[in-house]
């Protein structure tokens, strides 16, 4: 029998109201396209997504809810279906989240129950099987031309659990301090090689106001504010909201009292020459994009002599946009990364443009 697309196999299967979990902006906006689905509602954990998906949606002519925040299960559980486009890779921790999230967005009362729909790229799926039975019980797949389509219903009622993991960090002879990070949000688990490589090189003195672009789950911000003391302040900034629900909750378990957690896709909202270090680990994707605009932004938001270190494994990519930008630049090699290093310059000195 030929094989079908997955908009061909589910379109029969829906029903609304539809919530999308995650997905890349292009592949959420090619199904709905396809579907024709009266305003579903799209969930993105990260704001920079979102705006994505917004902008992706407009262009297609695409009516649809953007909604976001740290949770699928933020959203009120009054939903017949979900769909999930999981991931070809993707961070397998963070798919068991999300079909585990989604059981509780679902209507499980009164009848009909709610469905959950997972599109995986792979025609021979190893984890959703076993894991869509564990959760809700029967599943049924279908194979399609783009990998497989598994559909099950909501029955009764289950705990929520909430996947997290707490690892330790220190730097160097300094306290241990422990950090609760979850799925979805960078460097799960662990204290990342690239954010050591940071706070290693980074120079931080007492009253110092740090600003933590790309927090994660705040490693580098709280060394950052536990070096600068009681005079001296944090802000912590990530479009991604898990994130910055981590940062916030990490900081006070770590004992800072002067910082604030802000979630943001531009770097917004904090006011102009305010910050004396500031603390750059862009993500790998967008082509440099999002790199650009975490230096634009700290160049503004630095004092003139405020330092700057921006962790990278393109050097040869982003260390000519640091130079462009700030001037003369050191390079740190350091755990198999580099962290460029540099100075605001006097406004006078380099107009800033953008």
């Amino acid at each position: 029998m030929e094989r079908r697309t997955w908009v061909e196999i589910i379109r029969g299967k829906l029903r609304p109201p539809l919530a999308v979990a995650l997905g890349s902006p292009g592949e959420v906006v090619e199904l709905l396209a396809g579907l024709q689905i009266n305003e579903p509602t799209c969930y993105q954990m990260d704001l920079y997504q979102a705006d994505r998906l917004r902008t992706e949606l407009r262009c297609r002519n695409v009516a649809a809810q953007v909604v976001t925040s740290p949770d699928l299960w933020d959203l009120h559980p009054d939903f017949q279906t979900v769909l999930y486009p999981a991931p070809l890779g993707g961070e397998r921790s963070l798919k068991i989240d999300m079909v585990e999230q989604a059981f509780h967005v679902l209507l499980g009362c009164p009848s009909p129950r709610g469905a959950l729909i997972v599109l995986s790229p792979h025609e021979k799926d190893e984890l959703f099987p076993g894991l869509l039975k564990k959760v809700f019980g029967t599943v049924h797949v279908t194979a399609s031309v783009q990998g497989s389509v598994f559909w099950c219903h909501r029955e009764g009622d289950r705990p929520r659990r909430r996947h997290e993991v707490t690892f330790q960090a220190r730097l160097g002879d300094g306290p241990s301090l422990r950090f609760l990070s979850r799925p979805g949000v960078f460097s799960y688990g662990r204290f990342d090689a690239g954010a050591r490589a940071l706070v290693e090189t980074m120079r931080v003195e007492a009253g110092d106001r740090v600003l933590d672009v790309g927090c994660g789950c705040g490693t580098n911000g709280i060394f950052a504010g536990l070096g600068s003391g009681p005079t001296g302040s944090v802000a912590f900034v990530d479009s991604n909201l898990r994130a910055v629900a981590l940062a916030e909750h990490n900081a006070r378990a770590n004992g800072l009292n002067n910082f604030q957690a802000i979630g943001s896709s531009v770097v917004g909202d904090l006011p102009e020459a305010s910050f004396d270090v500031v603390l750059a680990n862009p993500p790998y994707y967008a082509q440099g994009t999002i790199a650009q605009l975490f230096i634009e932004r700290s160049l503004r938001l630095l004092r003139p002599g405020g330092r700057f270190y921006l962790v990278t494994k393109q050097a040869d990519q982003i260390g000519p946009l640091v130079a462009a930008a700030f001037g003369h630049t050191t390079v740190v090699e350091r755990r198999g990364y580099v962290v460029l290093c540099a100075t605001a310059p006097a406004r006078s000195a380099k107009p800033v443009t953008g």
